[in-house]
């Protein structure tokens, strides 16, 4: 396959052309006769997501340039190069094994592919190094887009329905999880190497070792790390008589969270101690007017931490927690207390639904849907976390 035999798709890349990513294509795509419309039937899909991170995913099994799927904002000065924006993730090693890139090889428009076609690109995958999970991912990409263009109307069936346990890619087939399973005692030693984190001789050493103890409390009541750095202080408040932070998890949809006696303790002392070195207001109240929402977990300057600094100064705690964390520290990341939070409380007798209920899981909460009015201290398993990770 030539350089210019993928123009259309290299053409809003960095360094693939001048072409307008905004424009329409100007160039042949193989196999496609009228890749404009092609185009627009994949912008028309991927507009249903408004997670950046979900259509950056899409895009990448997809073979897609970054900037079709994540375009400068219509009112902003920046250009496609400006420091502003993220840069374009960097090309993986099945980066030309992608749907499109692999459809292009031959000549094929994907929207003729059948199910013959998507199989032999799935084994194409195999050969590639892909990992089981790895082509479950791309593969569940590719039928969500057929999906999208059979309901349109564009074609009639969609190829990429096939019988995925025939290809040893059933979702009943378990493979060992990747993430370390942390057990309550190792919880336990995070949070008390958290609290011991060496500063050297900073005059804010009290304020970082608050805030490490915040940050992995925190944690411990199941959030993602995206969820944890998106929380403002204003997210805090008191409702039917407990404290509760109001949480923003996937596809923009918020849950109310409650605050175990621990996390609370920890996060009191941090906020003291930040507002005593920063001179910043306590939490606002809820439904009062007040300043600009400030994040919960903060930077030195008072900024919202990125998800990669707090995933290092995880590493760091875990590589300092002491015998409890021999041999898994190394493995420890945000995920993986989300994970321990799940296992503690279904080990520990909670309902599953109150568990479902507490970290926001779309798939069980699709069949088990709580109402906002229905949800009581007494239906949340984080006190039931909280007691197995308490010191004995």
């Amino acid at each position: 396959m030539t350089t210019d035999a993928l123009a259309v798709l290299e053409s809003a890349e960095p360094g693939g052309g001048s072409a307008d990513p905004g424009g329409p294509a100007t160039v042949d795509w193989p196999g496609v006769d009228d890749p404009d419309a092609l185009r627009a039937q994949l912008m028309s899909w991927l507009g249903q997501y408004a997670n950046a991170g979900t259509r950056r995913t899409y895009a990448y099994a997809l073979g897609l340039p970054v900037a079709w799927v994540d375009p400068p904002s219509p009112t902003s000065t920046s250009t496609p190069t400006s420091t502003r924006r993220p840069p374009p993730a960097a090309r993986g090693p099945l980066h030309d094994v992608a749907w499109f890139r692999w459809c292009a090889r031959r000549g094929l428009d994907p929207r003729r592919a059948t199910t013959r076609d998507v199989t032999a690109w799935l084994h194409a995958l195999d050969a590639a190094g892909a990992q089981r999970r790895t082509r479950q991912r791309m593969l569940s990409t590719v039928a969500a887009f057929c999906g999208h263009l059979a309901e349109t109307g564009v074609i009639a069936a969609n190829p990429a329905a096939v019988n995925r346990s025939r290809l040893g890619l059933s979702t009943g087939a378990r493979d060992a999880s990747p993430t370390v399973r942390l057990t309550a005692a190792q919880v336990r030693a995070l949070l008390a190497s958290a609290a011991r984190l060496h500063h050297g001789r900073d005059p804010r050493a009290e304020l970082y070792s608050r805030r490490a103890v915040a940050f992995v409390a925190l944690l411990t009541l199941g959030l993602r790390i995206s969820e944890l750095v998106g929380l403002d202080r204003g997210d805090l408040y008191r409702t039917g008589g407990d404290e509760v932070l109001r949480v923003r998890g996937k596809g923009g949809l918020h849950r109310e969270v409650y605050l175990t006696a621990p996390v609370r303790e920890a996060l009191v002392a941090y906020l003291a101690e930040r507002d005593r070195l920063g001179g910043g207001p306590l939490p606002a109240r809820r439904g009062h007017a007040g300043a600009p929402p400030t994040p919960m977990i903060a930077t030195r300057d008072g900024g919202r931490c990125s998800r990669v600094d707090l995933a290092q100064l995880l590493r760091r705690i875990a590589t300092t927690a002491g015998p409890e964390l021999d041999g898994v520290a190394d493995r420890v990341h945000p995920h993986a207390l989300r994970h321990a939070y799940v296992t503690i409380a279904l080990e520990n007798g909670a309902p599953i639904q109150h568990v479902q209920a507490d970290v926001g899981h779309a798939s069980i909460a699709t069949t088990q849907h709580y109402d906002r009015g229905l949800r009581t201290r007494d239906s949340s398993a984080a006190d039931i976390v909280a007691a197995a990770t308490a010191a004995p």
